[in-house]
């Protein structure tokens, strides 16, 4: 079990990406409820870059420390960035006509989430679920 990456170029992408993160989450011994969670924040994550950048990159990989097992998400693309990251964040906002629960969905599902965007470079996500 090591880190894999998948290129995100299109929609099918959206469902590997989740795929993955799904099933590395049940080697690592997460449970049904915390597998949905992980894919699902992956999905929400994924299809941003798909709606707003058209292409990146998502890596998942098992996650050990201080004696704990976890499993870390990096989601980034060279896109426009995002440009008020507080207002991105807040439930409710969406630039696409959505529900706007993408990004603070995807924080909430995950024990950690640090977002790191540069207006016209693009952004980069880093999330982790830990095995309770």
């Amino acid at each position: 079990m090591g880190e894999l990456k998948i290129r995100i170029e299109n929609e099918y992408d959206i469902v590997s990406a989740r795929q993955a993160a799904r099933e590395l989450a049940r080697q690592l011994g997460f449970g049904a409820v915390d597998q949905v969670r992980i894919a699902t924040a992956v999905s929400e994550l994924v299809r941003n870059v798909v709606l707003y950048a058209g292409h990146g990159l998502m890596s998942v990989q098992p996650l050990k420390s201080n004696g704990r097992t976890g499993i870390e998400v990096i989601v980034e693309d060279d896109g426009p960035g995002i440009g008020d990251c507080e207002l991105a964040l807040s439930d409710g906002y969406s630039t696409s006509g959505g529900l706007g629960a993408g990004l603070p969905g995807a924080k909430r599902l995950m024990d950690f989430f640090d977002l790191d965007t540069v207006q016209g470079k693009g952004t980069r996500i880093l999330a982790r679920k830990w095995l309770k």
